[in-house]
């Protein structure tokens, strides 16, 4: 057998009402990139967090380079070289990429920084990365994918022997996940181990040497990578195959155009006020329609969303909601026309992360459940918040429960719910499935194919190509702010829509 870096053995860990880790042990090997799969709730972040110790095993053991540990902190994981890179960023954005990299570890002596050294010894890491930043920089003006690479820097500054990546790549572009998977091999070669959490299954079969699988904070088992397939490892994970999972393949009757953009156009960032953001976009949905939104990041899509929703002023044009011009100025415009938005980023923008289920679900119905002026009929609430509960399958312990320990894909019903107890007639929905696992996916994917069954216009904001050829009733592409295609679901394919997206043109070749 292998000399083991990790091994983790029996682990188990409660919290009220929740068996979080039940017997689990997983190993890793040096110089192995093991990925480490499994549904939202399955485990995967407590394991990890019990590894660098955030939180404390109820049982079980774990030794390290052959020596039985107790991990007793964060800060005691680093110093033992274990390093973890949550998918929440801990940089701070008015500082410089040095002084991220070595923060609290600054070289120099007394109270007095050592700045060329902290810079020459940051300039020594990103090379290591192959990487061309400059330490100088503020962190505030780096790409996601920039920031990522600042964090792999942090993590090989402590001459960490394992670093853990809880969704590396949910962020980045195709280009940038390229880039990261290319730095995961160099750091392999270099000797250093990798536990990969995805929930991108192909890049996890891409890129990793073992795989192991959590349900239910159990372990199904840990599988080389080249004696499985892809189906393999979604059997293990949900415990059925992939035919079995959501596919969306009957067409319905549509209904009036429930929403009509004319000309909306919008210009100015924080960056470059004269920045084209929106030029001119024309588009209808239809009630019961699923519009598909494809382009890359940075083309507009969250801009169009946002303007659409009134979170954002347009300069120009008009939005038709049932064929009537509305004046759609604020989110609270928006949503008396019948509009609501899913946004992009659910912890930031959409849950109090800090409440409970009931109100995060029932807070934009407030005005329908008030009695007596401004009391809330807690018993309208509560069964409003048993319906849908019911209707979209959300797993919770009870509606007190605090929605920050909601599974992801849970927490995404939630937010859905608390738009669908306004009886919408256009739902929005950015990126509806980031994050989530691939049977939550499936019960997403059902759950929009309903609403659109039941006369809603749904307007689906996504960045994974299958999603969006699979979901849509027809597709518009967006670049650089500019509609650049409009494809039936019979016309649209992954060639079709990247060309669209990437040059703002369908070739001939792929037209035929």
């Amino acid at each position: 057998m292998d000399q083991l870096l990790l091994r983790m053995g029996n682990i188990y860990k409660s919290f009220p009402g929740v068996k979080a880790l039940d017997n689990v042990s997983f190993d890793v090997r040096p110089g192995e990139i093991h990925g480490l799969l499994g549904e939202n709730g399955a485990g995967k972040s407590t394991l990890i967090k019990v590894l660098s110790g955030a939180y404390q095993p109820d049982s079980g053991t774990i030794e390290w380079k052959g020596r039985p540990i107790q991990v007793h902190s964060p800060q005691h994981a680093q110093q033992l070289g274990i390093a973890t890179i949550y998918q929440e960023f801990n940089l701070i954005p008015t500082l410089t990429i040095a002084e991220n990299v070595f923060i609290g570890r600054e070289p120099g002596y007394a109270n007095f920084i050592h700045w060329s050294r902290l810079f020459r010894e940051t300039r020594r890491i990103t090379n290591r990365l192959g990487i061309n930043l400059d330490p100088k920089r503020i962190v505030r003006s780096l790409s996601v994918a920039e920031q990522q690479m600042v964090e792999i820097a942090r993590a090989l500054s402590t001459e960490s022997s394992m670093i853990i990546m809880d969704e590396p790549t949910s962020a980045l572009t195709e280009n940038e996940v390229q880039q990261l998977l290319a730095i995961m091999r160099d750091l392999k070669s270099q000797g250093l181990s990798v536990i990969f959490i995805t929930h991108h299954l192909e890049e996890a079969m891409l890129i990793c040497d073992r795989l192991t699988v959590l349900r239910d904070g159990r372990l199904v088992g840990t599988q080389n990578t080249a004696n499985v397939v892809l189906d393999d490892v979604i059997r293990m994970m949900v415990g059925r195959s992939m035919s079995e999972l959501f596919q969306r393949t009957e067409t319905h009757e549509l209904g009036e155009v429930a929403l009509r953009a004319r000309d909306l156009s919008r210009s100015g960032t924080a960056r470059d006020p004269n920045a084209i953001v929106l030029d001119n976009i024309n588009f209808e949905v239809r009630c019961g329609e699923i519009l598909g939104v494809a382009g890359l990041i940075g083309a507009g899509r969250t801009e169009l969303a946002r303007v659409l929703f009134g979170a954002d002023r347009f300069a120009r044009g008009e939005i038709e909601v049932n064929g009537r011009r509305v004046n759609i100025r604020s989110p609270r415009d928006a949503i008396r026309h019948g509009v609501g938005l899913v946004p992009e980023d659910r912890k930031q923008q959409a849950l109090f992360l800090a409440l409970a289920v009931r109100p995060n679900l029932s807070m934009a119905a407030l005005s329908r459940l008030l009695r007596l002026g401004d009391f809330v009929n807690t018993r309208a609430e509560q069964s409003l918040v048993h319906d849908y509960q019911r209707a979209l399958n959300i797993h919770m312990a009870s509606p007190e429960q605090r929605v920050s320990n909601l599974s992801g894909g849970n927490q995404q019903k939630v937010v859905i719910a608390r738009w669908l107890a306004l009886k919408p007639q256009v739902l929005i929905v950015d990126e509806p499935t980031r994050g989530i696992d691939i049977a939550a996916k499936a019960e997403v994917h059902q759950l929009l194919d309903d609403l659109a069954r039941q006369g809603i216009a749904v307007i689906m904001i996504s960045s994974e190509l299958p999603e969006i050829l699979s979901m849509s009733d027809r597709i518009i592409t967006i670049r650089e702010g500019r509609l650049t295609g409009e494809f039936t679901r019979a016309e649209a394919t992954e060639e079709k829509l990247m060309q669209a997206m990437a040059l703002g043109q369908v070739s001939r070749e792929s037209e035929v």
